[in-house]
């Protein structure tokens, strides 16, 4: 306890029946966010009897915390106003118990600052003051400042475990009117514990998350999956509203420098910290943490200042057209609309940035998260044109810039396999997918997500590779057309000219076991187009496996079809194959150069123009 006597501004400090003397009936009381809920206050406001205590309004930006609680709610004496409708406050909204404001988080300070949400008391959590009398508002800036210029009361709440965080966090001692000392330790929040899928999801999301990406993070078992999978990207930041423990393990991980951000270059921007006591001990005058009010951490000019930024939001489910069913309960605080709207607008904003929608292909009771239609669900987020990809433990589905019939295609193939012969069945009955759409069920089960894999080329070209989807149709009818008369007859042996709907479906439909396909992907995660292809196919009379490729003009002389062709040779090894076969016309020199070069003994028999070789790839080249 502190010392009267020893202390200068010992006269403040008064006990909470003098603060709760000061409230009176119909006032607008704000109180502090998650772990800066002032909670010996709150207890004592919301455990008083007398006073005079009637028909009073709480004002909490997002309710996490546990001094307000259902129960105290359903009185009289108390009214909730949000921003946010998850977490305590969810059921209370539906029970009639909660006001919620739907209101941009960007936008909620001016609200304060012109009278629209009025407050007369600000219970304010704070550090205890230094030798020049300033506080730290420690971890919730939120609109803390904003609140204290127009209360006409302010109390502040003196909680010695409050770290000092470093930014627009610091008050003078003179701004409250009245003190007191808390009795209560600062509320603390679990890890989140993470179950396989989650883990599987969180892996798949690192995937596409290039070095130099600022990301956002917020509160669930995705977020605390993630550290460990981004570990190894270089010159991460973050602009997130909530710092959390995932957040700080990958501080730690050495993968966040902040160096390429836009705004506090060098540090990683927050309004909030939720989390352990280690976490608190991790911020107190960390410097390489910047705490500031929501109207700069929400803004979404300021988010869309920093290149490459990701804004990931785990869901409940999605349908075939990339509307999004958020989450109502604790599972997920980042399912403020508030927040998502400031979010979603900063990841367009951004410079190669996107939006990930991050989800297990079923829930919990084993029923689909991806479904045909959610136009009848509650909280349902209808922006389909602001979701760029989904991820679910079972792959990544790109939707950026994709028509319906190629986004209900993408989400198909992310979904449980034993959904996805439904999901087809659906699609086609509400023409989302072509009547006529093949569907190999079997395939379904055999998709080697495992040979994903990103390769650096000369100059610094980054191709991603994977195998082929069948929503990869319209991709690669557009390689198709690319490529000059020359090179469409080095491939097929044949003048084609058109390749249409009936060809190319046939041809990107494999089965992954007799016949797989490779393609390789340039540009940003959000919107890559495909530039190379590869793939073997089982003889009909022989073990061996025939093989083809083709790069992209434009990609050609990087050494792309040689790391193609070493990428399927392994391939087909592990699955029982002792050679592959390949025909080459004669002039396409290229082409012989890269299977000679391969690695492997080479066969040839030149007839009629054509060089037929045998590759060994059971045994490497001497």
């Amino acid at each position: 306890m502190l010392n009267k006597k020893d202390i200068p501004w010992k006269e403040k400090i008064v006990s909470t029946d003098e603060v709760l003397n000061k409230i009176h009936p119909g006032m607008n009381i704000f109180i502090g966010t998650g772990a800066a809920e002032p909670r010996t206050l709150v207890n004592c406001l919301m455990n008083a009897k007398g006073y005079g205590l009637q028909d009073l309004t709480l004002i909490q930006l997002i309710s996490f915390g546990d001094a307000i609680s259902h129960k105290a709610l359903q009185s009289k004496r108390y009214r909730l106003k949000t921003c946010f409708s998850g977490w305590v406050s969810a059921d209370a909204i539906s029970a009639g118990h909660v006001d919620l404001i739907p209101a941009r988080f960007s936008s909620i300070p001016l609200l304060i600052k012109n009278k629209q949400v009025p407050i007369d008391v600000a219970f304010i959590q704070i550090t205890p003051p230094n030798s020049a009398g300033y506080c730290s508002l420690g971890v919730g800036v939120d609109v803390a400042r904003m609140a204290m210029e127009n209360a006409d009361l302010v109390v502040g709440e003196i909680n010695n475990n409050v770290p000092l965080t470093l930014g627009d966090t610091f008050v003078h001692f003179d701004e409250f009117h009245m003190v007191i000392e808390s009795i209560d330790p600062p509320v603390y929040f679990p890890r989140f514990p993470v179950d396989p899928v989650f883990d599987e999801i969180a892996a798949n999301i690192a995937s596409i998350i290039d070095d130099e990406s600022c990301m956002a993070f917020s509160f669930g078992p995705i977020f605390d999956a993630l550290p460990k999978h981004l570990a190894e990207k270089k010159d991460l930041g973050l602009h997130t509203p909530f710092f959390t423990d995932a957040v700080m393990d990958l501080v730690k991980s050495g993968a966040v420098s902040n160096r390429k951000k836009g705004p506090f270059k060098g540090k990683t921007l927050t309004a909030y910290a939720l989390g352990s006591e280690e976490l608190m001990q991790f911020l107190d005058k960390n410097p390489l943490v910047e705490f500031q009010s929501i109207d700069k951490v929400f803004s979404p000019q300021e988010i869309g200042q920093n290149r490459k930024f990701v804004f990931i939001l785990p869901s409940r489910r999605v349908d075939l057209s990339g509307r999004v069913v958020l989450h109502d309960t604790k599972d997920n605080v980042s399912a403020g609309p508030g927040q998502l709207v400031d979010f979603f607008n900063g990841a367009e904003i951004s410079r190669g940035g996107y939006t990930v929608i991050a989800l297990p292909s079923r829930n919990r009771s084993g029923k689909a998260n991806i479904e045909i239609s959610a136009q009848n669900s509650q909280d349902l987020l209808n922006l389909p044109e602001s979701v760029d990809i989904v991820v679910t433990e079972q792959g990544i589905a790109q939707l950026k810039g994709r028509t319906l019939r190629e986004r209900a295609q993408a989400l198909i193939e992310i979904a449980h396999p034993e959904d996805r012969p439904a999901l087809v069945e659906g699609a086609k009955e509400l023409n989302l997918l072509y009547k006529d759409q093949i569907f190999l069920a079997d395939s379904s089960h055999f998709y080697p997500a495992q040979i994903s894999t990103r390769k650096t080329f000369k100059n610094g070209l980054s191709v991603r590779f994977r195998a082929i989807k069948p929503s990869d149709e319209d991709q690669m009818r557009r390689l198709f057309y690319r490529f000059s008369d020359k090179a469409i007859y080095y491939r097929y042996f044949s003048p084609i000219k058109t390749m249409p709907h009936e060809k190319m479906q046939a041809y990107v439909n494999v089965d992954y076991q007799n016949a797989l396909s490779i393609v390789g992907l340039v540009g940003d995660p959000g919107q890559q187009t495909i530039i190379a292809e590869a793939r073997f196919v089982k003889h009909e009379d022989n073990p061996f496996a025939d093989i083809a490729f083709v790069v992209d003009e434009a990609y050609q002389g990087y050494g792309i079809a040689t790391c193609l062709f070493q990428m399927l040779a392994g391939l087909a090894k592990e699955r029982g194959f002792k050679k592959m076969t390949a025909d080459v016309l004669s002039s396409n020199e290229p082409m012989l150069s890269v299977f000679k070069k391969g690695g492997f003994p080479v066969k040839e028999k030149m007839e009629d123009g054509i060089y037929a070789l045998e590759i060994d790839i059971d045994k490497p080249k001497d």
